[in-house]
């Protein structure tokens, strides 16, 4: 994503390695943090957003890792030397994170300086009041704050704060349960302020009026677990009365998610274009981060890099790192819905050739390069990979091994720590101690990969110029759809559920046919659809505590109490920071 407005344009260069080196919260305290020193506009504002791609929203380790490895539909196990990282990793998915650990950590230092970072862009402008477009800057700032803020209180239940609009500079620690409200009220009454996307030289890395739409279908959707956060029943009250008193909850989401849904965006036919090197402006993105490869700006391939094996080379210098995966619960939701277009998607070359990825495909033409280091291009298939790999292997010389013809050969592959073992991917995990997500050296093949993020060789093994969508209209859809359901209109929900199910169209191998209806929408069937449409893009955490499937035993974890449904502060912020306390249970 080229950026093109002064806006985001301006600063990078000059202060983003200044700006990302400070705010160390497991260092500082918070309350020497929040609302730090002003600097001019551009740059204030371009640090607030920078730091969406700086890992807070783009690396694994951090939200990605807390809204999905918990759930079951993705996990990151030890495999073998691999991955121990003193545990913090299989803790999410085993539920044993406690106070002290380093994923969980990373998280909330990374939104709670988005929160300063954003809280700073405000006072700025605060400080610039002849400034150019003040009104839709400042707006813009809230509507980013009132994110980062929204984002923290989801995960942690508890976010800090300084009001810079009060004399009263003293530090706040906000709490969920109160500050929803008040977060819906300040979003919607900025709201006239807010751009159109597209108008003002925005685009869908702003935020925007559509941004704001989204962000408050969202919190509307939650509001009830929200104030209701423990309910050990998971009898959360969706049709609460709205914040404004005119209608219910979801009858906002509702509102908010037709305005998006009627408006200017469309359902990608490939349903992998959401998530590919070319998805900048794509039709369903609505607000993202936008990620950039010039060293001005952070970027990361992780969503692409961490579930493919290290024998998967994109080109004889890129890998994967076999590592995440997906559950088995997860995957036998799809038993009997393989051919939706949004479960795999076959590659095919410019000379027609497709990859099969079944021994039948021997080799495929050398015709994409990657532009800095001119070696070839693999193009592995997209959406979940199962069952046994295959793809090209190195010659020793640095690059692909060839055909005598001249194209990349194909062959089986093995898994290139335990090269005996084939790298066939297994939909059951089968731990040897079920509740530890541990696998030996010869068990590293096993779990479902997911390649429905397109792993970008061109900028190496860590960054990518992939877009990573916040928002998009797929996951609109999903919202609305479950609106209508808890609202008592099946009919509806399902019309929803479908226009995403035949919009996805299969590629020319199967006549670019369109996804299949369903006759009827349960909440069982709900709950599936979502998951088929929004898997891996840090939306599972949130469903299956409204769905009340979150504390239910899965995969490598036991039933758990309501307590962990959100994190606990860590403990070296406890420790330092006066008027903060732990969540409820650690």
């Amino acid at each position: 994503m080229k950026i093109s407005n002064i806006l985001l344009k301006i600063a990078f260069a000059i202060i983003f390695g200044a700006v990302y080196s400070c705010t160390d919260l497991s260092e500082e305290v918070i309350d020497e943090v929040i609302g730090g020193e002003s600097s001019n506009p551009e740059s204030a504002m371009a640090a607030a957003y920078g730091q969406l791609a700086n890992g807070t929203f783009v690396d694994h380790g951090n939200v990605f890792g807390l809204q999905e490895y918990p759930t079951d539909e993705c996990m990151l196990p030890t495999r073998g030397s691999d991955w121990g990282d003193g545990g913090k990793w299989r803790a999410l998915t085993e539920f044993t994170w406690g106070t002290s650990n380093a994923a969980v950590s990373s998280t909330w230092n990374n939104l709670t300086s988005g929160i300063t970072k954003t809280l700073t862009a405000i006072e700025s402008l605060q400080e610039n009041p002849d400034y150019e477009n003040y009104d839709l800057f400042l707006a813009e700032a809230k509507g980013l704050l009132a994110f980062y803020v929204y984002n923290t209180l989801d995960l942690f239940n508890q976010a800090p704060y300084r009001d810079p609009f009060s004399n009263d500079d003293s530090l706040v620690i906000l709490q969920a349960e109160d500050e929803i409200d008040h977060l819906i009220s300040e979003l919607e009454s900025i709201i006239p302020n807010l751009a159109n996307l597209g108008e003002q030289q925005t685009y869908n890395g702003r935020f925007t009026k559509q941004a704001a739409y989204a962000l408050l279908a969202d919190m509307y959707l939650n509001r009830a677990v929200f104030k209701d956060r423990y309910n050990t029943t998971s009898a959360f009250n969706f049709t609460e009365t709205a914040v404004d008193n005119n209608g219910t909850d979801m009858d906002k989401v509702i509102y908010y998610t037709s305005l998006l849904i009627n408006g200017s965006f469309s359902l990608e036919s490939n349903y992998f274009d959401n998530f590919s090197i070319n998805n900048t402006g794509g039709s369903e993105i609505i607000f993202a981060v936008a990620q950039e490869n010039d060293n001005i700006r952070s970027s990361d391939n992780d969503f692409a890099y961490m579930s493919a094996e290290r024998g998967q080379k994109q080109t004889a210098d890129n890998r994967g790192t076999n590592a995440s995966c997906v559950e088995p619960e997860f995957y036998h939701t799809w038993d009997g819905n393989h051919e939706d277009p949004r479960f795999h998607r076959y590659y095919q070359y410019a000379d027609g050739t497709w990859f099969m990825n079944n021994g039948t495909t021997t080799s495929v033409p050398a015709e994409d390069i990657r532009p800095d280091t001119g070696k070839y291009w693999f193009h592995f298939n997209r959406g979940l990979q199962v069952g046994q790999q295959y793809g090209p292997t190195l010659d020793g010389k640095g690059g692909f091994n060839m055909t005598s013809d001249g194209r990349i050969a194909v062959s089986m592959l093995y898994m290139e720590k335990s090269t005996p073992t084939p790298m066939d991917f297994t939909p059951e995990l089968n731990f040897d101690n079920p509740l530890q997500a541990v696998f030996s050296q010869d068990q590293i093949n096993r779990g479902v990969r997911n390649f429905k993020w397109e792993f970008d060789p061109e900028y190496g093994n860590g960054t990518s110029a992939v877009d990573i969508p916040l928002y998009r209209l797929g996951g609109i859809y999903c919202m609305r759809a479950e609106a209508y359901y808890r609202s008592g209109e099946p009919g509806l929900a399902l019309a929803d559920m479908n226009m995403l199910r035949t919009s996805r169209t299969r590629e020319a191998l199967f006549g670019n046919a369109s996804g299949v209806a369903i006759p009827s929408l349960s909440e069982e069937i709900l709950y599936n659809e979502i998951g088929f449409e929004m898997y891996w893009e840090m939306y599972r955490r949130k469903q299956m505590i409204r769905f009340g499937t979150f504390d239910k035993a899965y995969t490598a974890k036991s039933v758990t109490e309501p307590y962990l449904r959100v994190y606990a502060i860590p403990q070296a912020t406890i420790d330092v920071t006066d008027g903060i306390t732990q969540n409820f249970g650690y």
